[in-house]
């Protein structure tokens, strides 16, 4: 674990909000210069804590008006490898993540669709094909609040 000062945090905090922000703005808020905000970006950055900078999209408005949370076990453990579904369901490309989770299912799987028909034809014509695919448990997304977490 890398120890962290207040400031850390705060930079943190702030790129959680907005990553978009310069370090000259970020460090005119919290009373850094450019150069000594750039490089505590920089230290977090290859000490593993800030993996990157994400683009969100707005699945709505660019068409998909769906977002499935799937639970996926896999009928055939042992016969089909792990390493062979992961690598068949990345390739669909309304398949958003892919978690590897412990308990009733084996993956959880985020989906987008621009409709129910939509979704069923990837249920049953990519997901349901998937090697050692077996149950399925889907749940609709209705709402989603984002929370920036304990940082």
């Amino acid at each position: 674990m890398t120890d962290l000062d207040d400031l850390d945090r705060d930079l943190i905090r702030a790129l959680v909000r907005d990553a978009t922000q310069s370090a000259s703005a970020l460090g005119r808020r919290m009373g850094l210069s450019q150069p000594a905000t750039w490089r505590r970006i920089r230290r977090l950055e290859e000490a593993g804590i800030i993996k990157g900078r994400r683009l969100r999209l707005d699945a709505e408005k660019l068409g998909f008006g769906v977002t499935v949370f799937l639970g996926v076990k896999l009928a055939t453990k042992g016969r089909v490898s792990l390493e062979d579904f992961e690598r068949a369901v990345v390739a669909i490309p309304e398949v958003q993540t892919v978690e590897h989770v412990l308990g009733l299912y084996d993956y959880r799987l985020r989906v987008v669709a621009r409709d129910l028909p939509d979704f069923e034809r990837v249920l049953r014509r990519r997901i349901m094909t998937l090697p050692g695919a077996g149950e399925v448990e889907a749940n609709v997304l209705l709402s989603e609040e984002r929370r920036p977490g304990p940082i």
